[in-house]
């Protein structure tokens, strides 16, 4: 067989190992790439390696599981693997992500302990290499705040249904104590709690500004249906307002750059006759935008909406007013 043949059937093993509830040919074609006949003649290959294999009734229709999962031989990871997972661990530290950096750490450890001694000795060399030869680019911006004890609390609540109480330091009255239902949380360049008092829609609570988190133990349950990524979704970064309709126009020479690039999860681009690229979707966060928009230069043209263009003629004439000629004085 094979070799790729061979990496297909123990990656189908590992789907299957990895589902509680199975999956269905469809399901296992899907997630494989192939025609349900070849998922059939795949499944049957690796009933034969795996008798443990299950056939669970889920009419009209049957799934299928591996349910003691698989012996560690097979579960060996790649030095791409542990490569990639290191990395990640350093992006999180770089970025102050302390907790979320000492979460994959301790994943990375597991995973090695868990690894015989020959195939770690025989990942260590690739490893190393690549360990060697890829590094993160660091970006400027804020450093998230990012407190164990706070995230701790916030996890703690989401995971019991519990409100969550706490003093925040922010807001129109500095110091008060909230009460809110937790929703979920929102990490990016600064981290911030989703969550809604009592009868109120959701908003966003700064991290760095809540103190005293504590779960209540009282019932605190988003509503059914809410989704934290829809709701990320409607703003163009953090800040909620008024929903708008973008449309943004690029100039043919960074065309190519803004086919590439994800200006929001649920926009559209169209390719011009002069070679620019029209960039259309549908988000608040208007200020976020114009911010993000001086990084293209000259070579983003604001089509719609108004508000957008406003805000940042508006930037503009803040900047020009803070270093206009004279406005700072010598050796400053």
């Amino acid at each position: 067989m094979r070799h790729e043949k061979a990496g297909r059937l123990l990656e189908l093993a590992r789907l299957l190992a990895s589902t509680a509830e199975g999956l269905t040919l469809d399901e296992i074609a899907d997630r494989v790439g192939v025609g349900r006949r070849t998922a059939e003649r795949m499944r049957d290959a690796v009933r034969e390696v795996f008798p443990q294999m299950e056939e669970v009734e889920d009419p009209p229709t049957r799934r299928f599981r591996i349910p003691a999962g698989l012996d560690g031989l097979f579960q060996a990871p790649t030095a791409e693997e542990l490569a990639a997972l290191k990395s990640a661990a350093e992006t999180f530290a770089g970025q102050g992500a302390g907790a979320r950096a000492q979460a994959l750490r301790s994943l990375e450890q597991k995973v090695l302990s868990a690894t015989r001694a020959a195939a770690r000795r025989r990942l260590a060399p690739d490893l190393e290499a690549l360990l060697q030869a890829e590094t993160i680019a660091v970006q400027a911006g804020p450093r998230p705040f990012e407190d164990e004890t706070v995230l701790s609390a916030i996890r703690e609540a989401l995971k019991a249904g519990s409100s969550l109480s706490f003093r925040y330091e922010g807001g129109s009255q500095p110091g008060r104590t909230r009460e809110v239902i937790p929703y979920g949380i929102l990490f990016g360049r600064a981290n911030y709690l989703v969550a809604a008092e009592r009868e109120g829609s959701p908003r966003n609570w700064r991290l760095d500004r809540m103190r005293e988190v504590t779960p209540t133990g009282r019932p605190g349950v988003r509503p059914e249906g809410f989704s934290l990524q829809d709701y990320a979704d409607e703003s163009f970064g953090i800040y909620q307002d008024d929903t708008e309709d973008v449309v943004l126009r690029v100039l043919p020479a960074s065309a190519e750059g803004a086919l590439r690039w994800r200006f929001h999860s649920d926009q559209t681009l169209e390719q011009q006759a002069d070679g620019s690229v029209m960039v259309r979707f549908r988000a608040s966060g208007m200020r976020e935008l114009a911010w993000h928009l001086f990084t293209w230069g000259d070579q983003v043209q604001v089509v719609a909406p108004q508000r957008l263009k406003d805000l940042l003629i508006e930037q503009i004439e803040l900047a020009r007013k803070a270093h206009a000629t004279g406005s700072v004085a010598p050796g400053e």
